[in-house]
């Protein structure tokens, strides 16, 4: 999930982004990051450090924004790589039996960040479809409105809107009319509580969701290190502090949704990280050892030694990575009948 730290303004496109979606007719002018919409309910994003940060060292006070633009422009090429396709044709019936709307799908994605989401999923999709983004960061809802897709799968209209907020909670009312809810990266960086509130938000409006690309707990490396089953368990105890799911977040959404009567579906989609990928692979290690080492202070000297052979491994192309991630569809009941 993206935006919950300032942005990184040295990303910036010249001009006024949200200016430039309105000219070309995705994005309303008065439904920007600043305008009457701006404060419409949705989800609050609070600011735990990511399941894939980017710091530049293990721990270091100076680190940059964990979700600049730049760090998200880097994974969105592994992202849209690694999600689970053979979950688009269930969501695709699904779709095509809900009722149809003037204005197309409506499509509310949460945590947007620069909306590789929507780049992904909405020229896979059939049909006119209106994008509502969401996201506490105004820059990083800038880049969305501006990066969104123009068309469909059939090329029919895509359009899109932004919402900012911090809210408490994502309420039913914030998702009336939606077809499809989406997110990325996003379950593992929640409560319980929260993934809960999510989950009956959906029901209540009756709309599937696909969730995508929550952390599993299991990395691979290539050459084997002895430290690597250790940086593994810190990192997922970092992920879990404070009472995030981390690694058991897709547990517990899918029991979530299940309780609600949703029909859930859940498939691997790893990040698969070799000598093309060496910059991500790079950011990547970097603050994945810089939260282990957050967790448990006493590995920082031989997490420092690991990580300087490792990044060396990797910018001989030597380094081979599997994050593994899990996607999840839920089917939630359409509003008025059964699923």
């Amino acid at each position: 999930m993206a935006g919950r730290g300032p942005a990184d303004r040295a990303g910036a496109v010249d001009g006024d982004p949200t200016a430039q979606a309105a000219r070309t007719g995705t994005v309303s002018p008065t439904d920007g990051p600043d305008g009457p919409d701006a404060e419409r309910a949705t989800l609050r994003l609070r600011e735990p450090a990511p399941a894939h940060p980017a710091p530049t060292g293990p721990g270091r006070p100076d680190d940059p924004p964990r979700y600049a633009p730049a760090w998200l422009r880097l994974r969105e090429p592994a992202d849209a790589a690694a999600r689970a396709h053979d979950l688009l044709d269930p969501l695709r019936i699904r779709l095509a039996n809900l009722p149809s709307r003037a204005d197309g799908l409506v499509v509310h994605d949460l945590g947007c960040g620069t909306g590789s989401m929507g780049r992904w999923l909405a020229p896979l999709l059939d049909g006119a479809q209106h994008w509502v983004l969401h996201d506490r960061d105004p820059y990083l809802l800038h880049f969305a409105a501006v990066g969104a897709p123009r068309s469909a799968a059939d090329g029919s209209r895509v359009t899109v809107e932004t919402r900012r907020g911090d809210l408490a909670r994502l309420t039913p009312d914030a998702l009336a009319g939606a077809g499809l809810v989406t997110a990325s990266a996003l379950l593992d960086v929640l409560t319980a509580e929260e993934v809960g509130t999510l989950a009956a938000a959906c029901a209540a409006a009756g709309c599937p969701a696909l969730l995508t690309l929550s952390v599993a707990g299991r990395v691979e490396l290539a050459p084997a290190h002895p430290l690597d089953a250790e940086i593994t368990e810190a990192f997922n105890d970092h992920q879990r502090r404070t009472g995030l799911l981390g690694p058991d977040a897709v547990t517990s959404a899918a029991e979530a949704f299940a309780a609600h009567g949703a029909t859930v579906r859940a498939h691997p989609s790893p990040w698969r990280l070799g000598p093309g990928e060496a910059a991500l692979a790079e950011q990547w290690l970097r603050g994945w050892v810089g939260a282990a080492v957050e967790q448990r202070p006493e590995l920082r000297e031989p997490a420092g030694r690991y990580l300087e052979e490792r990044l060396a491994a990797c910018a001989t192309g030597e380094l081979r990575v599997v994050v593994h991630h899990t996607d999840l569809l839920a089917l939630c009941r359409p509003t008025g009948g059964s699923s």
